[in-house]
């Protein structure tokens, strides 16, 4: 199958090497020219520069004859853009987008998108498991308490790069609880630094996501 990646974070990078090892065709499409160039290096020539939402890159990146378009950046609007576009301009057979707010799977799939996928949702599973001493946080505790899970990707601009978690000016009651690191989960320390292209997986107040948000935004140069 040829399938196309759009998005070369974290997510894409993985989900283009696994498929590469089970010898599909892969096109990785990224904006960022610097990430381009570090896919490049660790995985051949299998990615373009280019912004994935425009008509004259999804041509030349053959979304003609594509039999999957995967949107997995980490803007809602553009993976939707991506694949409504796949549809509709280019007839692809399949396509699969990320969706960072799980409000917006509904409406996904209203719009014609064949499958979503919300590491929003994964992590609930993770945090019906125990956390120490034995205690459940249970999903209608957090519902009950208006708790957000928000998931966060580490650019190059984010000021929290090389910052350990206790040095962090978190919104109060914020609380960074796991870390996705070269496709790998783990649970997070003061002591712990955050990295570039990590995900950062936090809970916080609904009303203080915007703050939460802010303190790990990329800054313009």
């Amino acid at each position: 199958m040829y399938i196309i990646i759009v998005g070369g974070g974290n997510v894409g990078y993985y989900l283009g090497k696994q498929l590469l090892a089970a010898r599909h065709e892969v096109l990785i499409m990224e904006k960022d020219r610097q990430r381009c160039r570090t896919i490049s290096e660790e995985l051949g020539e299998v990615v373009m520069q280019g912004d994935g939402c425009e008509v004259a890159m999804q041509t030349e990146a053959g979304f003609g004859r594509a039999d999957v378009v995967v949107a997995v950046t980490g803007s809602d609007d553009d993976n939707l853009v991506v694949c409504q576009m796949a549809k509709m301009e280019h007839n692809v057979p399949r396509t699969i987008s990320r969706v960072n707010d799980p409000r917006n799977e509904k409406l996904f799939h209203q719009l014609g998108i064949d499958a979503t996928v919300s590491s929003t949702k994964i992590i609930y599973n993770l945090i019906e498991q125990e956390v120490g001493g034995g205690e459940v946080i249970p999903l209608a505790a957090l519902n009950r308490g208006n708790i957000e899970i928000v998931e966060v990707e580490i650019g190059a601009k984010s000021p929290v790069l090389n910052k350990t978690i206790s040095s962090l000016a978190l919104p109060e009651e914020a609380l960074v609880i796991s870390i996705i690191r070269d496709g790998h989960a783990i649970l997070p320390s003061g002591d712990t630094r955050i990295q570039l292209d990590d995900s950062i997986i936090a809970l916080v107040n609904a009303d203080r996501e915007p703050q939460l948000r802010e303190v790990f935004a990329e800054r313009a140069e």
